[in-house]
């Protein structure tokens, strides 16, 4: 299945690597690396990222890698990936 990186989730990865980048470009490199490489993954298991608890839509997972989730939406025809935030970070339902 195609994997579409939307532009907010490689702004994430952008900024990800510009902080870490601030104290080891070599880190940063490495480890944006491996966060897209989890994109084979989905690719080729779509549903084995666990269902997003604040959604709670089948069509909506996540996988983690090290403090990261990246979260992603499963179409008939690819997978777009949605956003890569810390895991610290809260994501925002629709209530909010």
């Amino acid at each position: 299945m195609k994997v579409h990186w939307t532009a907010t989730a490689e702004a994430h990865l952008d900024a990800i690597h510009d902080y870490i980048a601030q104290t080891s470009t070599d880190y940063a490199r490495r480890l944006v690396d491996r966060l897209t490489r989890r994109s084979e993954q989905m690719a080729a298991f779509p549903l084995s990222g666990r269902r997003v608890p604040e959604y709670d839509l089948p069509q909506v997972r996540e996988v983690i890698e090290g403090s990261y989730r990246i979260i992603y939406h499963i179409t008939p025809d690819q997978i777009d990936i949605l956003a890569v935030i810390h895991a610290a970070m809260k994501v925002l339902d629709e209530s909010e």
